[in-house]
């Protein structure tokens, strides 16, 4: 089992910044790999970005590609998502999850390759 608890969400305006925590808890955490997606109302789950359980290999959505940044840190088994130069577009409720089983390759973007999910923390952008 693994808990993951999201923070760091809110209101910004077009080209600010905003810094995504996701806490983990449960299970040695360097072995398990990271994603986050995003879900605006109307749209299906969009995959945001991954990370292995070492933090060396990262990977983006379209979306995502030169403005945000995975990034984590096991010895406080927290993931990160820096966000910059939002756009109203952005708008979503962001969820962090994480795959617990066998690791065959270092990209995972589907909501089916996750086994556990937080409860999503909103990002809202204002033009």
């Amino acid at each position: 089992q693994v808990q993951l608890v999201e923070s760091g969400g809110g209101l910004v305006q077009a080209g600010g910044s905003l810094r995504l925590a996701c806490a983990a808890s449960g299970r040695t955490f360097s072995s398990v790999h990271m994603g986050w997606f995003r879900q605006a109302p109307g749209k299906e789950r969009e995959f945001v970005a991954g990370i292995i359980g070492s933090g060396t290999i990262t990977d983006y959505g379209d979306s995502a590609k030169g403005r945000f940044t995975i990034s984590r840190d096991n010895a406080k088994n927290t993931v990160y998502l820096q966000m910059n130069s939002l756009k109203p577009e952005d708008t979503a409720l962001y969820y962090c999850a994480a795959r617990t089983r066998y690791l065959s390759r270092s990209y995972y973007r589907t909501q089916t390759d996750y086994d556990y999910w937080g409860q999503g923390t909103q990002v809202t952008v204002s033009s």
